[in-house]
């Protein structure tokens, strides 16, 4: 058996779910008993026969993307409960398994993949969007690459009608029907207390939280997720702030990009210049504007395909 071929043999079985008890299938991808498919290519030792050496690495594959999943993805836990997040999970890889050298990619067909798969998530599907929405844009942001900030005084300098401004490749504008960044942030608090609190007694709050958010009428949202020193913070945007953003990172020019996102303002136009001015200069000083002709630098993440992305206080989340 060559190399490829072999490779794509394991592939298939490793990749294949586990049965409800958590042990491999009995029945191989083609068809044949998984004991004779294992036999192929895996030799026994004094100790495991080739399924059972097989059977090792096709749960440890399962285990360990779940719980990538669990860790990326601890809002949409919250909302759709634990046992039916870890269902959800084995049916999204099943249907979209790993691609990539990373598992930071995982999720990255999740959203798409809820759409077309509406029966998860029930009465809570627009939440459930939502969340998913600012979790993955969260993983973006921080792993995002970034380029060198234009400074409020170059903005300045070079401001006029046709000036084009190229925002930051890592920052994320969202458009949201539900405050999940405040819910968001309550369950990883939550999730970050101290021990002395039950497992029980966190996911009892997580849920009432979750359904307290659930209740409440939609709300139209705008959400900048953007990252400082290697933590990323949610920023809460009024309409003509966001649509003025959104026109910039398509590349309109400064004009048109103003007219654009004040079209249906009931902002005073007496008001408007100072506060657009407001705006531009905190969006500068964050650093939020990039130059486009000088080498990027570097996301915080590691380019080892043998790591992950940092958890818990490694990738923080604020509001500012």
């Amino acid at each position: 058996m060559k190399l490829l071929e072999l490779q794509r043999t394991m592939a298939r079985a490793v990749m294949q779910p586990l049965t409800f008890t958590e042990r491999m299938q009995r029945t191989a991808p083609d068809g044949q008993p998984m004991r004779a498919y294992a036999a192929r290519f895996i030799k026994p030792n004094d100790r495991l026969t080739s399924f059972e050496r097989l059977e090792i690495y096709n749960r440890q594959y399962w285990f360990r993307l779940l719980s990538s999943m669990v860790e990326d993805f601890p809002g949409l836990r919250a909302v759709l409960g634990a046992s039916r997040f870890e269902a959800m999970s084995k049916a999204y890889i099943t249907d979209c398994p790993s691609r990539s050298f990373t598992l930071r990619d995982l999720g990255s067909q999740l959203e798409s993949w809820l759409h077309k798969n509406p029966r998860w998530a029930g009465k809570k599907q627009t939440l459930a969007l939502d969340i998913v929405k600012l979790e993955w844009a969260e993983i973006e942001a921080f792993d995002g690459k970034a380029e060198p900030p234009l400074r409020p005084e170059d903005l300045s300098a070079n401001a006029g009608a046709d000036l084009r401004l190229r925002l930051q490749p890592y920052i994320q504008l969202l458009s949201l029907r539900y405050p999940v960044d405040d819910l968001l942030l309550e369950i990883k608090n939550t999730s970050e207390e101290n021990e002395v609190a039950s497992n029980a007694f966190q996911e009892r709050r997580k849920h009432k939280r979750v359904q307290t958010v659930a209740k409440l009428k939609p709300a139209a949202i705008a959400l900048a997720v953007h990252r400082i020193d290697n933590s990323v913070y949610f920023r809460r945007l009024e309409p003509e702030e966001f649509a003025l953003l959104t026109e910039l990172k398509q590349g309109r020019t400064l004009q048109k990009a103003v007219a654009h996102a004040f079209i249906e303002t009931k902002i005073p136009p007496q008001e408007l210049p100072a506060l657009v001015q407001r705006w531009f200069h905190n969006w500068a000083a964050l650093g939020w504007f990039c130059q486009s002709d000088q080498k990027t630098e570097t996301s915080p993440r590691s380019t080892n395909p043998m790591n992950r992305k940092p958890t818990g206080a490694g990738r923080k989340r604020k509001i500012v």
